[in-house]
């Protein structure tokens, strides 16, 4: 269809007026209507800047006020391009605690002013998956992870959580922000992993990477309290703070994980191995170091598809679970942090304001400075 240039000029005159009538309701905002929020501007790029207040859309949602947030290698994942399905302008972060500001008619578990843990994942409780714990897999179109990668999340001073009372949970009067920032998300998936490895108190268990993820999930199997413990990890900053933290894991490198693995388990591998690392060789080293018969629990997210070499392997009779961390025990991971079971602040080995947060990613996605996890409060 090819329009005229008069048709053509009105149309242009419309945009301009629509354009100035947008900025103009923007101007007028109240300055508490607007935030900060880390941005998802395109592929290789986040960025600070200013948007509105989230407001509430359904009856089952709540508004938080981010206290205290975190940055998570899953993040990065959608920097660089590896999580198709997150949208280009969301607010990116999952990992946060706050207090309740707001909440819909529907929502009875929290309250205005109420301290509470924020789920990475959205789920409706009520669907086939989530009546059966696979919360992951929720069929609402929200279903699953969607804070912070298809819908605004929490790298910000204020987040929308739909399902309220699915996605938030209380926090005790005696547990810190701190002590709760890991809970909804990567100690979450710690757990989750824990306990659908079936660990037993006769069992060797290969934990391959001791980054974030892979000392959550350490503290998570220690609750099992299986006969021996091995961590695999490359890195020297991170073998120390698991020898300083945790004296009585053995602690191995990759070159020589094998070797070590079958020195140290007493039917030809581990019984259990939680693979946490995410990358080509971890995932080899996973299958290979496990006996035959052991359960491997895949944690890690990768960046591109995994060959499954079904020769090597044959006559192993192994029994893969693979990721995808169902976040549904948050509250007895909070109990248990209560308990003073878990501790995770140890972990927090930076802190940032908001403001601050391109330079919390720049340590963060670097390794630098010994950096294991950061914290980011919500302030601007």
């Amino acid at each position: 269809m090819r329009f005229g240039l008069g048709v053509l000029n009105v149309i242009k005159e419309i945009c301009f007026a629509n354009e100035i009538i947008i900025f103009a309701r923007y101007i007028l905002m109240n300055e508490e209507d607007i935030m900060l929020a880390y941005t998802y501007i395109e592929h290789g790029k986040f960025e600070l800047q200013e948007k509105a207040r989230p407001e509430i859309k359904d009856s089952r949602d709540a508004i938080v006020r981010v206290t205290l947030g975190s940055i998570c290698t899953s993040d990065l994942h959608i920097k660089h391009g590896s999580v198709p399905r997150a949208v280009p302008g969301i607010t990116v972060g999952h990992e946060m605690v706050g207090v309740v500001e707001q909440v819909g008619a529907d929502v009875t578990s929290v309250k205005p002013g109420d301290r509470v843990t924020v789920n990475v994942e959205t789920f409706c409780g009520e669907c086939f998956f989530c009546k059966h714990g696979y919360v992951n897999n929720c069929t609402d179109p929200n279903g699953g992870w969607a804070l912070g990668c298809r819908i605004d999340g929490g790298q910000a001073e204020y987040v929308r959580v739909p399902y309220a009372d699915q996605g938030l949970n209380r926090i005790p009067d005696t547990v810190s922000d701190e002590q709760a920032l890991f809970v909804g998300d990567v100690l979450a998936t710690g757990f989750w992993a824990a306990r659908i490895s079936e660990i037993t108190e006769e069992d060797t268990v290969l934990i391959i990477g001791a980054g974030p993820t892979g000392i959550c999930t350490l503290l998570c199997v220690m609750l099992k309290k299986p006969k021996r413990i091995i961590i695999c990890e490359k890195s020297p900053e991170r073998i120390r703070f698991v020898r300083e933290h945790y004296p009585d894991v053995l602690v191995t490198e990759p070159e020589n994980c094998k070797d070590f693995v079958f020195k140290n388990s007493d039917h030809g591998g581990a019984d259990v191995v939680l693979e946490v690392a995410g990358s080509d060789d971890s995932f080899y080293l996973a299958w290979d170091c496990a006996r035959p018969n052991a359960i491997v629990t895949i944690v890690a997210l990768y960046d591109k598809p995994q060959l499954l070499p079904l020769p090597d392997m044959y006559g192993k009779n192994l029994i893969f679970k693979t990721g995808g961390v169902d976040g549904c025990d948050c509250a007895e991971i909070l109990a248990l942090i209560e308990e003073g079971k878990i501790d995770t602040t140890p972990l927090i080995t930076h802190r940032f304001s908001l403001n601050e947060i391109e330079e919390a990613y720049r340590i963060f996605e670097n390794k630098l400075d010994g950096v294991i996890k950061v914290a980011i409060s919500g302030s601007k």
